[in-house]
């Protein structure tokens, strides 16, 4: 077995540590006899048994199968999901005769935990009648399978990606298993992932880290911990409806880390004040409402209240709909000050969400009780001045947990909101996520600047004088705050809005966005100093863009102009745009805003921010963070990083724009300039690792020096590796005059990558781990290649495979041509011709024994040469045979296996398919087919495997199924 190979190395050190940490292993055969065979995900004996463990008096053992049954056949989708969660979770009841009433019944105990059964298997496989998976690893607690492990091995720098596509396809193939499933994790050693099961998407995968974890032992046991298990399941799984929509989400390890710290500090009677510092888009509002649900769940705080308060109508009506889409119905929302006052005298329990302003004039000591817990969204801002006194005067023994997306400033405004919430935490912070950690767990992207050309630029002079080097725009944090100085900016302004800078800035965007931003398939804010200035560069970027590109979005006032009112738009017309936007399908492509859509507005497809107004500090880095979300397509292109491309100039001066500690906004944002530096380094590298290797050389000579370096797979990852990280760079760099002297050598890596991955991996389609720039520089410059192209596949036939064996290139190149044939053959005609499959798993084989090198070139082009003479002895004999798709199937397979009288066993069984023809979906046809196979093959040679064999034809047949 190779160093970090994905049995030994992996999966083996899981199931290991799995019980050390607390869980019982079970062999696959003990696990399947448990479940009932394949067709059940449950260990039922077990399920049974705890079902009337936890539950004396409730449940009984009649009651216990009949909650097995409700629970094997909830559907087979998130909404089954759902419902296997609510399971969990202790929210389903049973009715119980002798109480005349419905009572909760519990799954499993999550604060007793050695009340809880926990087992562990592997080779997990799992049998709808239609599709069969394996699970390299299951958890069951209680006998429910909750957690699903994919392994891959160390060595294979696609293994996150390969494991993450076998999730997907156990969701479609599997997904009455996957009903069942709570969660997923994915590790090939070096790194470990997990998410939440029907979350799916890339950016719903996250990065385990733990405190202590510094290796994968310590990695594994913390996540599968028994006691934290219990935990993520009952307490971090959210399930959202948004629009009608259902969804899932499982917290990130900062979340519940600050979750955790919070409860903590709130049974703290000595300690009141916590500040949490998540940075923008880490999941902030799913924290504050775990938060409010375990602070309202946990009985040792005796029925509290939950006062969650947030400073703006739309972040009011946005969190209160995602409270009631998590299930937080009975929450209250404060209409007015009055109101909140009659909640909070009349001591309201529960959750009660209001707005800061509510508390103007309250008057003091309304409400004097210990276990009231105030959770202050955007601390930086909200309890500024009279209204935190007025807050905490009234609620003088509350504990308050400030909560916000951007770092605390330097000023005196930022040490008055520490002394308010983090004096009780020795460096301010209860709970810290900062800006790098969040790129490092690529919860966010990277940000990358540039400075536009000099002459669209303001001046200098002007933008240091009125907005800059201004005292009272230190530690600003409210855009409005920002407006009231811009507004005073008269000359600044001016120069902003001057009819013909703007049409200089409309042409340089228009022909940006062209020809950066769109061609990798993203959108992109524009920003302008107030109303009148969105609206005018709008009008002048209709004369070099469709008009349907843009749309402004923007406040209404009653005594606008003509120029604005023509850009007002309806609360429908701007929901529509709003999620117009966020389709990379749909128009508009540009949004021009100058304060709407600068907060809270999440759209990942969202690449690009043209700054054309002077902002700083919390306002900068909020509205610069809309460009910050991750996003993966349709296709596996992520999004490399977010882009500002600044017209106004305060990049150029970010210790005046950024009043934070440098600590803090580390790896904030970096220029462009850094990232060419960094690419013209590993250009040099690369022609010096890579295109040395076949420089001189012609044609198939050059590949067949490429093809022969890479037969080292830690070579190949390593160069798979690198030319990612080029191109993400090229990705964000191109187009650019700097490039000029790099793009030949830089298609000729894109072109050996190409031949190598289409050597290497002829599963994966070519152009696959190309990014959309890249992908039209290389295929601009291809030429027919060495290696066959997928183009291909349908003109393939015996003819093309002659061709191929007997062409004049060198045997390395015919090795790899064969191997991509025959493969490319078998995959388009294996549903029509199932025979063809094992000819496919050998020439696979061939290939790895060849790139492992267990085989010379000449040894391994014999062996293909001998495929291509089976494949067209078996097509020959199919020609002339009058049995079906599946009869042929079985006498080519049997015949393989040297059965004498394979032809008179395969006409006997193959009545059998047509008087079955849902034997692939339904279990009970299966074990009729199965049954007549058996009885044909009993008095042959073939019956000491008997087991072996029927598996092995019936896996064939499935695979090939319609």
């Amino acid at each position: 077995m190779p160093l970090g190979g994905e049995a030994v190395a992996v999966q083996s050190p899981i199931l290991t540590y799995a019980q050390e940490a607390g869980w019982a292993y079970l062999r696959p055969d003990e696990a399947q006899g448990l479940r009932r065979g394949e067709g059940s995900g449950l260990l039922h004996g077990v399920l049974l048994d705890q079902l009337q463990r936890l539950n004396p008096g409730v449940v009984d053992h009649a009651r216990a199968e009949e909650l097995i049954r409700r629970l094997e056949i909830v559907a087979p989708n998130i909404e089954g999901n759902l419902q296997a969660w609510e399971y969990l979770k202790g929210l389903r009841t049973v009715f119980v005769p002798e109480h005349r009433r419905e009572r909760n019944v519990a799954f499993l105990d999550p604060i007793n935990v050695e009340a809880n059964a926990f087992h562990v298997t592997d080779e997990f496989t799992f049998d709808n009648g239609t599709h069969r998976i394996r699970a390299d690893v299951v958890f069951l607690v209680n006998g429910v399978p909750v957690i699903v492990v994919e392994t891959k091995a160390a060595t294979h720098i696609e293994g996150i990606a390969e494991a993450f596509d076998q999730i997907r396809r156990y969701h479609r193939e599997g997904p009455e298993l996957m009903a069942l499933m709570q969660l997923y994790a994915l590790t090939h050693l070096v790194q470990f992932y997990y998410g939440a099961t029907w979350s799916l998407s890339r950016k719903s995968l996250f990065n385990w880290r733990d405190e202590q974890a510094g290796d994968f032992e310590t990695l594994v046991k913390t996540f599968v911990t028994p006691r934290r298990v219990l935990r993520i399941l009952t307490e971090f799984i959210l399930f959202t409806r948004k629009d009608g929509e259902l969804s899932k989400v499982v917290l990130r390890p900062h979340q519940m880390r600050a979750t955790e710290r919070v409860v903590r500090r709130a049974k703290d009677r000595h300690k009141q004040r916590g500040l949490v510092w998540h940075t923008q888009g880490s999941g902030k509002t799913y924290t504050m409402i775990t938060v409010a649900q375990r602070l309202m769940e946990d009985p040792s705080l005796n029925n509290p209240t939950v006062l969650m308060l947030v400073d703006r109508n739309e972040l009011e009506a946005q969190l209160f709909g995602n409270l009631e889409s998590v299930g937080l119905s009975q929450a209250v929302v404060a209409q007015s000050k009055r109101h909140l006052q009659e909640l909070l005298r009349h001591d309201q329990r529960g959750l009660i969400v209001s707005m800061i302003h509510k508390f103007d004039d309250i008057p003091a000591d309304i409400n004097t009780r210990h276990n009231i817990f105030v959770l202050v969204d955007e601390a930086h801002r909200t309890t500024g001045g009279d209204l935190g006194n007025y807050l905490m005067g009234a609620l003088p023994n509350a504990t308050y947990i400030g909560f916000t997306g951007t770092p605390i400033d330097r000023t005196a405004h930022g040490q008055g909101t520490f002394k308010t919430f983090g004096s009780d935490d020795p460096k301010g912070y209860l709970d810290k996520y900062s800006i790098r950690e969040s790129i490092e767990d690529g919860t966010t992207v990277p940000l990358n600047y540039a400075l536009a050309p000099n002459d669209l630029q303001v001046d200098r002079e002007v933008l240091n004088r009125e907005f800059l080097d201004l005292a009272e725009l230190e530690g600003v944090s409210e855009i409005e705050e920002l407006n009231r100085v811009l507004d005073r900016a008269v000359t600044l302004r001016n120069l902003l809005k001057n009819h013909e800078r703007v049409e200089r800035v409309a042409r340089h965007v228009a022909q940006h966005f062209r020809t950066n931003v769109e061609p990798m398939g993203y959108k992109a804010f524009l920003v302008g100093v107030d109303r009148e200035a969105c609206a005018l560069l709008k009008e002048a970027l209709d004369r070099h863009l469709p008009s349907e590109y843009s749309k402004v979005v923007i406040s209404a006032g009653h005594n606008d102009e003509p120029l604005l009112v023509r850009h007002h738009l309806s609360d429908h017309e701007e929901r529509e745009v709003r999620q117009a936007f966020r389709d990379p399908q749909r128009l508009p492509k540009i949004l021009i805003v100058t304060e709407k859509l600068l907060t809270g507005y999440d759209a990942p497809i969202l690449y690009c921010m043209y700054l054309d107004k002077p902002m700083r500090d919390h306002v900068l880095l909020q509205a610069i963070a809309r460009v910050n979300r991750p996003y993966e397509d349709d296709q596996g292109h992520r999004k490399p990083a977010g882009f500002v491309l600044d017209y106004v100039g305060v990049f150029d001066h970010l210790e005046k724009a950024l009043a934070f500690d440098s600590e803090d906004v580390e790896g904030v944002v970096q220029g462009l300039e850094v990232l060419k530096a960094q690419f013209q380094t590993m250009m040099e590298l690369g022609k010096r690792e890579y295109l040395d290797l076949g420089r001189g050389l012609r044609a198939d000579k050059e590949a067949e020096a490429y093809l022969e370096h890479f037969r080292d797979k830690e070579e190949r990852d390593e160069f798979y590796r690198y030319f990612r990280e080029l191109q993400e760079l090229y990705e964000i760099i191109s187009p650019d005059a700097f490039l000029r002297p790099f793009v030949e050598d830089y298609d000729h890596l894109g072109r050996v990558y190409r031949l190598v991955r289409s050597a290497f991996e002829p599963h994966v389609p070519v152009d696959r781990g190309f990014m959309r720039k890249t992908a039209a520089l290389v295929q601009q410059h291809t030429q027919t290649s060495v290696i066959m192209e997928p183009r291909e596949v349908y003109r393939i036939g015996p003819e093309v495979l002659d061709q191929l064996a007997e062409s004049e290139q060198s045997d390395t190149v015919r090795v790899f041509n064969l191997i991509k044939a025959l493969h490319l053959l078998v995959e388009e005609q294996e549903k029509e011709a199932p025979h063809l499959i094992p000819i496919g798993e050998r020439a696979a084989a061939i290939a790895q024994a060849f790139e492992q090198r267990q085989l010379t070139a000449k040894e391994a082009l014999e062996r293909l040469e001998d495929l291509i003479e089976e494949y067209k002895e078996a097509q020959r004999t199919r020609e002339s045979s009058d049995l079906s798709r599946e009869g042929f199937g079985v006498y080519w397979l049997l015949h393989e296996e040297g059965l004498e009288g394979a032809e008179e066993v395969a006409k006997q069984v193959e009545p059998c398919f047509s008087q079955y023809p849902h034997w692939q979906r339904s279990q009970a046809q299966e074990r009729e087919v199965r049954l007549s196979l058996y009885k044909a093959l009993a008095k042959t040679p073939l019956s000491g495997k008997l087991t072996e064999v029927v598996d092995r034809l019936l896996t064939v047949l499935k695979r090939a199924a319609p």
